[in-house]
């Protein structure tokens, strides 16, 4: 790993960027009326750094053959994708919601769908499998001699499935130093604590075991967010090095009071009070000066 300063205006405009997600996103869920904002709300800080600051990417041209490929495996979240997206001029809010899960105008779904947004690299949802395909993405750069980089972001519950085991496995046998893993470790997931459901940890220790480079952050802190990020080596399709895996510890609901560490935000929609009570917990919890 290499030092990273971090630089502290650049956190503060990523902090504010956080904020307004947040709150286009519970707009967003409030007009659609479903979404899975307790899982949205944790990921925010490790979207928006890589989609703002850290990854190569265009957003007038999002399937440049030279960006840096992100896939979220936890394709239940992608709303907090497609909030992104309209704010780096994709689409407008007012079409994402006409478009969404219409029967004849279909484009935005509860599930991503790379057939339809062109912004999405994985059709996902299923959990399980975005690892796996992006294990394929970075081998798929070393063959074709390309140096950017594969991240994946998924969710601790999604690491029951085996699949995901099987590609940290393959990952490090081939020593894909262009593979990044982002664990968004909320500890929750639909049905109650992943500890209880099916405990997971220790899970640095078991990710260094199978071949990778760990470091756990406080996943709801810009300024270690940039710093696991900014700290991540050159992409070189010609290394052979051990891929890196950023634990994210985070809280499900981040942002909004009554909804953090509670499993029942795991989905469904938001009603107009709850909105507006909401939009406010997100402003008051902005990070002082």
């Amino acid at each position: 790993m290499y030092d990273y300063n971090v630089d502290v205006g650049k956190v503060r405009e990523l902090e504010d960027k956080c904020v307004k997600i947040r709150k286009d996103l519970l707009n967003f869920i409030y007009r659609i009326g479903m979404g899975h904002l307790g899982g949205e709300l944790s990921c925010v800080e490790a979207c928006v750094a890589l989609y703002y600051e850290y990854m190569n990417y265009d957003a007038k041209d999002p399937k440049w053959d030279g960006r840096d490929r992100f896939v979220l495996s936890k394709g239940h979240c992608s709303e907090t994708l497609y909030t992104i997206y309209q704010d780096m001029g994709m689409y407008t809010m007012d079409y994402m919601v006409e478009h969404f899960e219409s029967l004849d105008s279909y484009v935005f779904g509860m599930h991503s769908n790379r057939l339809k947004v062109p912004a999405i690299e994985v059709s996902a949802g299923s959990l399980g499998h975005g690892l796996p395909i992006a294990l394929g993405m970075a081998l798929g750069a070393r063959m074709q001699k390309k140096n950017w980089r594969t991240y994946v972001l998924v969710g601790d519950g999604e690491l029951n499935e085996g699949t995901n085991w099987e590609a940290f496995m393959a990952a490090g046998h081939h020593q894909l130093g262009n593979l990044v893993c982002i664990v968004d470790k909320n500890g929750l997931q639909m049905t109650g604590l992943t500890s209880k459901v099916m405990n997971i940890d220790p899970l640095d220790e078991k990710l260094r075991a199978f071949g990778w480079d760990v470091v756990s952050i406080d996943g709801n802190d810009m300024a270690e967010v940039c710093t696991a990020l900014g700290n991540l080596p050159p992409a070189d399709f010609e290394a052979r090095r051990k891929p890196v895996a950023i634990i994210a510890n985070t809280v499900k609901g981040k942002g909004v009071d009554f909804m953090e560490g509670v499993a029942t935000w795991h989905g469904g929609g938001i009603a107009k009070e709850q909105l507006d009570e909401a939009l406010a917990s997100v402003e008051k919890n902005r990070r002082a000066e």
